[in-house]
């Protein structure tokens, strides 16, 4: 069985083309990711004195740090504010594809597929990756 083709990233979903609800594409993501990343370095950089130069031996479980905060920003704000810091400042929010609350397993589960990087990055015709299809949700713009 084939899908069928679409004109553009979305439209199988339902979303527009363009503007507002359509989805959100490869620029506005990795821009979103570097930010949140940023930011979960310097909170780890903060309060858990995460030192990016260090030797693994040297760090012990501060290695992970900003790891541990990204996936923490990832799924205390996409529940409750429907994105993640860096998908605000780039003008994206996460939805169902049904349309309800993302309630609190679906960020679990993509943030724990987005930090494995591989489901992030196989995306389909319509620019989700593998983390969202599991997960049931798209990134789209606000």
């Amino acid at each position: 069985m084939t899908e069928a083709r679409s004109s553009y990233p979305g439209e199988r979903l339902g979303l527009p083309e363009s503007g507002h609800g359509s989805v959100g594409r490869p620029g506005r993501r990795i821009g979103a990711l570097a930010i949140d990343y940023l930011a979960a370095t310097l909170i780890a950089t903060a309060f858990f004195g995460y030192n990016q130069f260090a030797l693994p031996e040297e760090s012990g479980l501060t290695l992970f740090a900003p790891m541990m905060v990204f996936a923490a920003l990832q799924i205390i704000f996409i529940p409750t504010l429907g994105a993640s810091p860096g998908h605000r400042l780039v003008g994206m929010r996460m939805v169902r594809l049904d349309g309800g609350w993302v309630g609190l397993w679906r960020p679990i589960v993509r943030t724990l597929l987005l930090i494995v990087v591989i489901p992030a990055v196989i995306w389909d015709a319509d620019q989700r990756g593998l983390h969202d299809k599991a997960a049931g949700t798209v990134l789209i713009r606000a």
